[in-house]
């Protein structure tokens, strides 16, 4: 099963529980399937995936998240030039982050930090590691509620 860019894909959760929104944002289409589908271990997600930074700016403006995964080494503005846009987007300036990156060194952890990301994951992933991550941050409660 794929999960084509800029759509969602939705588990099979009974829907009368509210889906949690994820926001995969990675410029190489494999990593964006494979965080897709480890995310999708997470029970009652919606996941939409995002391309390119531009892509990633439009959604960020126009629906809220509840998580957002961003991947830093992408073309055009940049994954820091993301996260600044989500901390000063109404919609999803609390939503929690988590870096997704082969960025390993500590500065850039420290830039992200201090932009008041939720995690930093280092590429490749250790599936059970994200899926924690992920968990730690949209809980077992239901989803948040921002500014529409």
């Amino acid at each position: 099963m794929s999960m084509p860019d800029s759509t969602s894909k939705t588990d099979a959760s009974p829907s009368s529980l509210a889906r949690r929104k994820v926001l995969i944002v990675d410029d190489e289409e494999s990593m964006r399937l494979i965080l897709g589908r480890t995310v999708e271990a997470v029970p009652n997600v919606e996941i939409t995936l995002a391309g390119t930074c531009e892509e990633a700016l439009q959604l960020i403006g126009s629906r809220a998240f509840d998580i957002i995964l961003l991947d830093l080494l992408m073309p055009g503005v940049g994954g820091i030039a993301v996260l600044k846009t989500i901390r000063t987007t109404p919609r999803n300036k609390a939503t929690p982050v988590i870096i997704v990156s082969v960025m390993a060194d500590e500065d850039t952890k420290n830039v992200c930090r201090s932009m008041g990301i939720s995690d930093y994951v280092v590429k490749p992933i250790v599936r059970e590691s994200l899926v924690a991550a992920v968990k730690a941050q949209i809980g077992g409660g239901a989803p948040q509620t921002r500014a529409k």
